[in-house]
């Protein structure tokens, strides 16, 4: 276990060695993720200021939706990149049959694979409109309140990056799955940014039991913006709810498992 911990950080340090030799380059697709994903921030705004409120929620509580799973997204991309580009660039060229080769966890290897350091950029962004929304917001910020963010933005970045080893697990069998993982991370993202009452109830079902989203990246920042839930659930269960989203990364680590007991190689 503990030579895991040390094969990984050694990973992720070779991969930021390596993206260093070209600061330039960094500096520059660091401000331009910055900016491109600071467009669906005025986009949230531009809504506010033409309807003035979302049902009975206000800009300062929705921003802190779009901060908090801006800021976990940005992380899971740039730490789990390895199982992103998975199928595409390890399964389809036979490189994985070379990681299959290594006497160290397949999982491991394959997280440390690259760090994206330019995902500093949107995780920045999500600060900065985090920071913004939580002084504005009309309740206290308590030393409960940071805890209980915390906890949800580690949630949901254990929960985005379940689901992107289960879209790596799904290249065991069918490498064309992009598509498809892409309905639960990006539109998961969109989803997330705006509270999960104002949706329907079919649909918020579906991203609470079936996709636990709500679970990670809703219930828990209620809580912090001081307000009961207009769907009913208890500050307890709120306070809770994070841990879906170390169970959901832990099943998604049992079905990797499972996907390469039944791998077959390339063959090339």
């Amino acid at each position: 276990m503990i030579n895991g911990i040390q094969l990984y950080f050694r990973l992720l340090s070779t991969s930021i060695r390596s993206q260093m030799q070209y600061r330039g380059s960094f500096v520059f697709l660091t401000i331009g993720h910055f900016l491109t994903t600071g467009i669906e921030a005025l986009g949230i705004l531009a809504l506010f200021d033409r309807f003035g409120n979302l049902n009975e929620w206000e800009l300062p509580q929705v921003v802190v939706f779009y901060g908090t799973v801006n800021i976990s997204f940005a992380l899971t991309e740039a730490f789990a990149r390895g199982f992103d580009i998975f199928g595409g660039s390890l399964v389809k060229t036979g490189e994985f049959d070379r990681v299959l080769l290594r006497p160290r966890s397949t999982a491991v290897l394959i997280a440390g694979w690259e760090l994206q350091m330019h995902r500093l950029g949107r995780f920045l962004q999500g600060l900065v409109v985090l920071v913004l929304g939580l002084i504005h917001l009309d309740s206290t910020f308590s030393i409960l309140s940071f805890f209980t963010l915390l906890t949800a933005i580690i949630g949901t970045i254990l929960f985005f990056y379940g689901v992107l080893i289960l879209q790596a697990t799904m290249s065991f069998w069918t490498i064309e799955s992009l598509e498809i993982a892409n309905v639960l991370t990006y539109g998961g993202v969109e989803t997330a940014q705006y509270p999960m009452a104002i949706y329907k109830e079919d649909f918020r079902r579906f991203f609470t039991y079936v996709i636990p989203i709500a679970c990670v990246a809703y219930f828990p920042l209620l809580p912090v913006i001081g307000i009961p839930d207009p769907l009913g659930s208890s500050r307890t269960f709120q306070h809770l709810a994070p841990l879906v989203g170390g169970l959901f990364f832990l099943a998604s680590l049992t079905a990797w498992q499972l996907g390469v007991r039944y791998y077959k190689s390339t063959g090339t």
